[in-house]
């Protein structure tokens, strides 16, 4: 509550720059925390109206004080119903191997307008790679209860109001007739 306090006193009232200022330092928290280790938690699960999606998701914490939470259990049960509705395939960037990234550069390089000077070439690879990353990756994708925050920034929310790192370990999909 004090926070919220002293954001919106840093804000001068606006609402919408309070909510940026609260992300932003939810942001650095989780900064901070990030190196920590996250050896508790829980594994969570969410099976989607007609049973034809389901969901198994391990979110890690420090504590298992904090895993025990109703906040993080929340959180965890979210993280599942967003992997349901949005078909992730990797956790983070880092989780994505190199060469399909490599794969996805070379193919927006071939299909970039001809006659663009290099670095120009190389914003709209980088522009486009960015864009892919948010389609594939769990934590860049916007979160489907809210897309003005991705993954991600929900997290390093979490991380602030919880005090303690936490993660998103591994997740699995399962989609009937998907192989």
């Amino acid at each position: 509550m004090m926070d919220c306090r002293k954001a919106l006193i840093e804000a001068a009232g606006d609402f919408e720059k309070a909510k940026t200022v609260l992300i932003e330092r939810g942001a650095a928290q989780a900064q901070k925390k990030a190196e920590r280790s996250a050896n508790e938690g829980l594994v969570s699960s969410y099976i989607h109206a007609g049973g034809k999606i389901g969901v198994l998701v391990e979110v890690n914490s420090e504590t298992d004080f904090v895993a025990r939470s109703p906040k993080f259990a929340e959180l965890t049960r979210d993280i599942a119903l967003h992997i349901a509705g949005m078909a992730p395939q990797y956790v983070d960037r880092a989780a994505v191997p190199q060469s399909v990234v490599d794969d996805a550069k070379n193919e927006f390089r071939e299909s970039a307008p001809p006659g663009k000077p290099p670095e120009v070439l190389e914003k709209i690879v980088e522009g486009k790679l960015n864009k892919w990353f948010e389609e594939r990756v769990l934590l860049d994708q916007p979160f489907v209860k809210d897309d003005s925050l991705s993954v991600g920034d929900m997290i390093n929310a979490a991380i602030g109001s919880l005090g303690e790192n936490i993660r998103v370990r591994r997740f699995t999909r399962f989609a009937l007739g998907e192989n």
